[in-house]
């Protein structure tokens, strides 16, 4: 017995930890969708979802913009705060402190806000930078924090699409737009964007200076250099026709939403999919085989 229970011990300590081994960097031809979970009715039209550091949760907005939906890992809502006088809402980051920025669409602005469970808040009492001038339903779709350097980075959807590196100073309600390069990934547009360089796993890593930037219209998520290479993709054609809002926790899993899932039978709710980072090496998983389940993502290697 006292054997059994060794053995039992060894094989466990030479079992990868729960979170995903990204030492040898991230490669979403890797990646596996392992769950999709219905989401809170107040997170209808779910547009944009980010990491919470702090809580470890995640929060999810609607493009109509009337609430923001804490929620934990499996999609199970938290709490939620009412919003008023936004509209067309696409992008969100966690800058820490418990605060978000918010972006519109169509006004091109970005909005700080704190987050009160079962709170309220009004777009009008908020400071604010502008991002842009007012355009059509073109304009500013996604929003991610840099947590290393304090910089956001932004993706305009079409005509043209554009990958911006923003400084936002929101005491002074100015920002400073640089177009980060000029894409042409073969999406046919950009709806959202995640930074890699606040994964821990990645730190150090050459990948940690990517960007992970979503296409709603091509169903696809990629890895992208900040200069514009594209680098690995996970093709989402077969799970929705209208995901377009990603983050990464610090684990490097990744999480998307969606207004609606593409799974037969299955209510039109608002969804999250959840996609594991790289599963273990061959040869553990014999021993993994019995507890683990994933569907394979449809995947294309990358190049470099």
């Amino acid at each position: 017995m006292f054997k059994k229970l060794l053995l039992g011990a060894a094989i466990a300590a030479a079992l990868p930890a729960a979170s995903p081994a990204l030492a040898a960097g991230l490669d979403l031809s890797k990646y596996q969708l392992v769950g999709s979970h219905a989401l809170a009715s107040e997170a209808s039209e779910a547009s944009a979802v980010t990491y919470n550091w702090d809580t470890g949760t995640l929060f999810v907005l609607g493009d109509e913009g009337d609430a923001l939906v804490e929620v934990d890992k499996e999609g199970q809502k938290l709490g939620v705060m009412s919003l008023t006088g936004f509209d067309d809402t696409e992008g969100l980051a966690y800058i820490g402190g418990g605060k978000f920025v918010v972006t519109e669409e169509r006004l091109q602005d970005a909005y700080v806000l704190s987050y009160t469970a079962n709170g309220s808040v009004a777009r009008g009492g908020l400071p604010s930078v502008s991002l842009g001038p007012t355009i059509g339903n073109i304009g500013i779709e996604g929003v991610s924090f840099d947590r290393n350097n304090g910089k956001f980075y932004a993706v305009k959807e079409k005509t043209p699409q554009a990958v911006y590196e923003v400084a936002m100073d929101f005491d002074a309600g100015t920002a400073g737009v640089t177009s980060l390069f000029a894409p042409a990934l073969g999406a046919l547009d950009l709806s959202d964007v995640a930074v890699l360089s606040s994964v821990p796993m990645l730190a150090g890593h050459p990948d940690a200076s990517n960007l992970l930037i979503f296409s709603q219209e091509s169903a696809v998520l990629m890895e992208v250099s900040r200069s514009g290479e594209k680098l690995s993709t996970f093709d989402f054609s077969a799970l929705s026709e209208n995901a377009e809002g990603i983050t990464i926790d610090d684990d490097g899993v990744i999480y998307v939403v969606a207004e609606t899932t593409l799974v037969p039978n299955s209510a039109e709710v608002p969804t999250l999919y959840v996609l594991s980072a790289p599963v273990p090496e061959p040869s553990t998983m014999v021993l993994l085989g019995a507890g683990l389940l994933g569907v394979a993502g449809f995947a294309r290697r990358r190049s470099r």
